[in-house]
């Protein structure tokens, strides 16, 4: 094998912690090897909600170690004629998921290097044919644990299929013109509430936007405006009182859009994906004077 593995299993899905599925996948895996690994990217991707799944590989495979193996299911195509891939990436980590635009983020984003078909038939958790909605645990954790372990290569999984057959989902490219910065409100910092946009930050430099500068943010739900407002671009959320929203820089480098100890999403309804757009333009400074009789 060209790339050592890791030794390290990640799971993610939109199963939850409710019930037993989670673990489940941990047996098995556990019972292809003892050696591995497993870890959790997460459990509570919103049901059935690719671009989330695919947001969050992107958000998180980089910092693992070259040869992990990742396993992704959210799958509301689960026995239908949707194929079972295992995709080797530009960085060297393993990702086996549907193909159902899971990847879209990673592949635009980083690179992918190689994709193989599984074969759902003869690649399989041994004596589970008659089970035809659960290949989290049948088929992905299965394979991601044979492969995590060494008992099988890459190579061995499935046959080369071509980059250019799996599925995608679309993404708008952020965009600066007469230095209004246009772009996307790609998922939430789910726990606190605050938008992640695909803007970076060096569109900030290349418009000379600093710290402390005000910002007009209009955000747009399917070309409709549902939200505007002039926001400090702060360095830290306590640079504004609670309760005052803000515009900051996120972990990936990328604009987001917060509320000092609440959540932004949920005070204005703004939710994420490819129909929500924003622009941001820096604004002019308002000075308030006292009136002079």
């Amino acid at each position: 094998m060209d790339n050592a593995m890791a030794n390290d299993l990640v799971l993610q899905t939109d199963f939850g912690l409710g019930d037993g599925a989670v673990s489940a996948m941990y047996g098995v895996a556990r019972m292809v090897s003892g050696e591995i690994k497993i870890s959790d990217l997460t459990h509570e991707i919103p049901p059935y909600d690719i671009w989330v799944a695919s947001y969050r590989l992107y958000q998180t495979v980089k910092y693992w170690p070259a040869g992990t193996v990742f396993v992704s299911v959210v799958d509301p195509g689960v026995g239908s004629t949707r194929r079972s891939i295992v995709c080797k990436t530009t960085s060297g980590h393993y990702i086996i998921t549907p193909d159902n635009g899971t990847l879209t983020h990673i592949q635009h984003y980083d690179g992918i290097e190689e994709i193989r078909e599984i074969d759902e038939i003869t690649s399989r958790l041994p004596h589970s044919e008659e089970s035809h909605t659960f290949h989290g645990r049948d088929i992905y954790a299965y394979n991601g644990a044979r492969l995590a372990s060494g008992e099988i290569t890459f190579e061995e999984l499935g046959d080369v299929t071509a980059l250019n057959s799996v599925e995608l989902l679309t993404i708008d490219e952020a965009k600066i013109e007469n230095n209004r910065l246009t772009g996307s409100i790609d998922v939430l910092d789910v726990r606190f509430g605050s938008l992640w946009t695909n803007i970076p930050l060096a569109f900030f430099k290349q418009t000379n936007i600093t710290h402390g500068d005000l910002l007009q943010v209009t955000i747009y739900h399917k070309g409709k405006k549902v939200y505007q407002n002039l926001l400090q671009f702060a360095k830290s959320f306590a640079d504004v009182n609670i309760g005052e929203p803000l515009v900051y820089v996120n972990s990936l480098v990328n604009i987001g859009i917060a509320v000092n100890q609440d959540s932004f999403s949920d005070l204005y309804h703004i939710g994420t994906g490819i129909d929500w757009k924003l622009e941001l333009r820096k604004a002019k400074k308002i000075i308030f004077e006292e009136e002079t009789e």
